[in-house]
Order: C-alpha cells, then structure tokens, then sequence
C-alpha cells in the first residue's frame, strides 16, 4: 500500500515537473518578436522560433511586426476660415523595435492615434477650405512626417497617412455648391460668347471668300466674254477684209458696159420685188445713157481698156500690206484651242478655290451653347 502512494506521489511529481519545465517554452511566430523579462528585469528579445526561458519567474510579451492599420475617429475641426469640417485618417504604421514599443509608452497603438488626431487638428486649422480639399496629398505628407517624428522615439514607424472624408458643414457644402454651379454658369457662358464670336468669325470668313470668288469668277467671265468678243470682231473684219480684197481685184477689169449691165440687173431685181416705192441710189438717166451707150446708140462710145491687178497695186498699194495677212484655219483652230486651254485652267482653280473654302466650313468648330 506504502509502495502505491510512494509511486502516485512520485508519478504526480514527474508531472508536476514537466508541468514547470514546458511551460518555459516559447514558440514565436516568424511575424512576431517577443520581450523576454525575468523577474521584472529586461533579458533580451526573442526572435522567431523555439525559445527557451525561465520557467515560473520568466514572462514574454509577444509584438507583432506587421504593418497595422489604425483608424483615427471622425473629429470636427474649424478651419481657418471658419468652416466646421468632419474629418478623419487612416495611419499604417510598424513597430520596427519591440523594446521601445514596450517600454517607452503604455500602448503604442491609441498613443498613435491620439498623437494623428491633435496633430490633424492642428494642420487642418492652419488651412482654409478650398486649400484642405484641393490639397489632400500634402497633408498627407505632412501629418505623416510629423507623426513619424514623434512616434520613432517608441519604436514605431508611420508609414503612411490618408486623410480618408473631408465632409463640411451642411450650410457649408450647400453654399460650396451654389459657388460651383454659379462658377459653371459662368464657364458655360464665356464658352457660348466664345463659340458664337467663332462662328461669326467663321461666317464672316466665308462670306468674304464667297464674294472674293464671285467677283473672280465674274472678272474671268467678262475677261472671256471680252475675248470671245475680240476675237469674233477680228474674224468678221478678217471677212470683210477678205471680201473686200476679192471684190477689188475681182472689179479691177471691169469697164462701162460691165458696170451698166450689172446696174441693169439690180434694176431687174427691183422690179420684181413686191415694192410700191423705190429708192434708187443713182440718177435714172445716167443708167440709160449708159445702156444707150452699150447698145452703140449713144454718140459716144469709148472704150475702157481692162486694168490689170498690177495697175491696181500701183494705185492703192499691195493688198497683203492694207489689209494684213488673212490667218489660216489652222492658225485660228490653234488659237482657239490655247484659249480653251486657259478656261479649263481657270475652271480648275475655281474649283480647288471652292473645295479649299467646303472644307474650311466642315472642318469648323460648331459653337457651344
């Protein structure tokens, strides 16, 4: 019986033992590192891992190191130009230095917070509204930088700061947005008086080349009707010159009686126009006294010798030097086709001139309302 109770006790001793020995284990996660105390006295800090410490007088306060988010409440501020504003921030901060982060403040994560509230506070009131909203990033910056300053003596590390909701006051934010959409209006306005003085710029510009273009197309049409003209005038004179060249050379040989019987044929012709009165551009009785005068009843009878061409020429001059040389058809069909030529040219450019101004219109910017 004394043997059972001396093997319980010793059994219930080993356990007992083991109890004491395993409970100085300590196994640290590898995001974590761990303050080892013993008997209230710093030792050293644990890394990642199996450790071993003290068993019953020995105590491990387990950091993490992670990067950790801490949410900064929404807090009224007053601005400097006295708007009251709701903001709150988001800190990303680490603990780099388990030790300080113990030892130096009683917890690091509200001491953090607290510390971004004041020091939020104190920026946001040092800026006007406009300035708060517009710009976000360097408060950021700022609040971090002096937040990093301050919390680097406990071991923490702000990595970031993001200022999160900027909400004003509601008279405030009403009056903001009066303020916007009067400074839309105003934009929407100057857009209006740009875009119509565009378009009348515009039309304008193309009424002015519109009327540059008629008065062109109108100068070269009066300028080819004037040649056509011209050229017309010179061919009928061309013509008449022609005739006149044949008539004269053709009446050079023409004596009296030639001339009396051609007066007699006109005088045939007359008569039997339908007519009741005549006008005759000659005395009557010249014309018979010529007719009597071919018939050889006249009592005088002379006769003309036929003249030559040459004779002529020697009077009046060479025909070629009165009257100018007589163009050829070819000459004039070149003529006419070098004057074709210039049209079609001319037309071409009208045309380019007219496309050009399309494009200009199409092309415009239509003005804004």
């Amino acid at each position: 019986m004394v043997d059972v109770v001396v093997v319980g006790l010793l059994m219930i001793a080993i356990i007992v033992v083991l109890l004491i020995l395993s409970s100085g284990i300590r196994i640290i996660r590898p995001y974590e590192q761990g303050v080892y105390m013993r008997l209230g006295r710093f030792v050293r800090i644990l890394n990642s891992g199996f450790n071993y410490v003290t068993p019953l007088i020995s105590e491990v306060v387990k950091l993490d190191l992670r990067t950790q988010v801490l949410d900064v409440p929404r807090q009224e501020v007053i601005t400097k130009d006295n708007s009251p504003t709701n903001v709150d921030a988001i800190i990303y901060t680490k603990v780099i230095d388990p030790k300080k982060a113990f030892f130096e403040v009683q917890n690091y994560r509200a001491a953090t917070v607290y510390l971004a509230q004041t020091t939020l506070r104190s920026i946001i009131g040092d800026m006007e509204l406009d300035e708060i909203l517009s710009n976000r990033e360097r408060i950021n910056v700022h609040l971090r930088d002096v937040l990093d300053e301050a919390t680097d003596k406990w071991g923490v590390k702000v990595e970031a700061v993001e200022i999160r909701e900027v909400d004003p006051a509601p008279k405030v934010k009403m009056a903001m947005e009066e303020q916007t959409s009067s400074e839309r209006l105003r934009r929407a306005a100057i857009l209006k008086a740009d875009g119509e003085k565009k378009a009348a710029i515009l039309t304008a510009e193309g009424t002015k080349r519109a009327r540059i273009l008629q008065a062109e197309g109108l100068r070269q049409s009066k300028i080819l009707e004037a040649e056509g003209e011209r050229m017309a005038i010179i061919l009928q004179a061309q013509g008449d010159a022609q005739k006149l060249r044949i008539l004269a050379v053709g009446a050079s040989p023409l004596d009296s009686k030639a001339l009396t019987v051609l007066s007699l044929d006109a005088f045939k012709a007359l008569g039997m126009s339908p007519s009741t009165k005549y006008v005759l551009p000659f005395e009557l009785t010249k014309l018979v006294e010529g007719v009597s005068e071919y018939l050889g009843t006249g009592r005088t009878v002379p006769e003309r010798e036929i003249s030559k061409v040459d004779e002529v020429e020697k009077v009046v001059g060479r025909a070629d030097d009165i009257l100018g040389p007589i163009p050829k058809p070819e000459e004039l069909r070149r003529d006419l086709r070098s004057l074709e030529e210039v049209m079609e040219q001319e037309t071409k450019e009208m045309e380019k001139i007219a496309d050009i101004t399309r494009k200009e219109k199409t092309s415009s910017p239509p003005s804004t309302g």
